[in-house]
């Protein structure tokens, strides 16, 4: 069966799916499993396929924003996967979680439109236990801060004139804000899946902390680093224990 988005034989997939939103990163992720092969490269969808300690990992990017991921989501659970794992970067609440950290997220906050047209209001994001558990193990084997809790999830990047929720979010207790943790949970509770999602900070999106925004610095490339071996070994893990 051709997934005709993705562009995509299911039948080349793994009940295992490391997601994230630039093509080029799931170039990078994939280059750390073995017998690594790239299957197909789609709009933003770029999906690759290989192995890790004889587990096969499917990869695909997602871009950016909650629609287009969810169409990737969406399209992986139809081809067959199970578990899926979001690697990312987010922009931190707090000068106690600097960028460099490791953050698991074990729930979203909706700040975004994508799944108001798919639950009610009061629906919750929520991360799978056993992927959560895995992913947080793993990154605590890697040397840096991780810590596990609550992100936001908005669709907006650069402020208009409506103030960013960031303020209420952070004396509420979220660590970090990104794009599309949200969708993948609301989808993998929809459709019967496992779902979790790590993420490496790469700025602050609190506006009292006054940062200039540099992702490209060698304490975020390492962190993405970080993540990516934690996400690899999680899988590795899950399918251990089944």
């Amino acid at each position: 069966m051709l997934l005709p988005i993705l562009q995509v034989n299911a039948e080349e997939l793994s009940p295992y799916a490391i997601v994230c939103g630039d093509p080029f990163r799931a170039e990078i992720i994939a280059s750390r499993l073995d017998n690594a092969k790239e299957l197909a490269f789609s709009r933003e969808y770029r999906t690759f396929v290989g192995e890790s300690e004889g587990v096969r990992i499917t990869v695909v990017s997602h871009g950016v924003g909650s629609p287009g991921a969810a169409v990737c989501f969406e399209e992986l659970i139809k081809g067959g996967v199970k578990t899926l794992i979001r690697v990312g970067t987010a922009g931190s609440y707090s000068s106690d979680v600097p960028p460099g950290s490791l953050i698991v997220s074990t729930a979203a906050v909706r700040e975004e439109g994508l799944t108001k047209q798919l639950v009610p209001h009061g629906f919750p994001a929520v991360a799978d236990l056993e992927v959560v558990s895995a992913l947080y193990e793993a990154a605590s084997e890697t040397e840096g801060l991780v810590k596990k809790g609550i992100t936001v999830t908005l669709d907006a990047f650069f402020q208009g004139v409506v103030e960013f929720p960031h303020r209420a979010y952070k004396q509420a207790g979220a660590l970090a804000v990104e794009m599309e943790i949200a969708a993948l949970y609301v989808i993998a509770s929809l459709r019967g899946v496992r779902a979790g999602a790590i993420v490496a900070l790469d700025g602050y999106a609190d506006a009292d902390l006054k940062e200039v925004y540099n992702p490209h610095t060698d304490v975020v490339a390492n962190a993405v680093e970080r993540e990516i071996q934690a996400a690899i070994r999680a899988i590795v893990k899950l399918h251990a224990t089944e």
